[in-house]
């Protein structure tokens, strides 16, 4: 089953205005993601502007149809952090439930997760 990796691509960490300021922190991290993400099968990247999760810059949100979800935040906008969220997004996809057992997680990802939410029901 496919898992969606969504990455806001307006996020600014602190100190964001005192580099270039040529791309934000998000469309760096999205681009990273991208690359990473590429070819690797049941997965897909989207970007949208503002998870609404500003204090947690660079957000991210992994999901899946009838799994559990995630938004994960607080990434430098590197390789590591790119390739981190990449590999449990995989994991995800492998999950029936998207839940991933912690000792599988990539060390880049631990102590980045903001929220989880339930799968939505199919039907009130």
């Amino acid at each position: 089953m496919t898992t969606w990796i969504t990455i806001c691509d307006t996020c600014k960490r602190e100190g964001w205005e005192s580099g270039d300021m040529a791309q934000t922190d998000g469309e760096k991290l999205a681009g990273l993601i991208e690359a990473a993400a590429a070819g690797v099968p049941n997965l897909n990247t989207r970007r949208v502007s503002c998870l609404m999760g500003c204090k947690h810059g660079c957000n991210v949100a992994i999901q899946g149809q009838g799994k559990l979800n995630y938004t994960v935040g607080d990434f430098e906008p590197d390789a590591e952090a790119a390739e981190g969220i990449v590999g449990y997004a995989t994991l995800h996809a492998q999950s029936e439930t998207g839940q991933v057992p912690y000792r599988t997680w990539p060390q880049a990802i631990k102590g980045h997760f903001v929220t989880r939410h339930p799968p939505i029901p199919d039907e009130a």
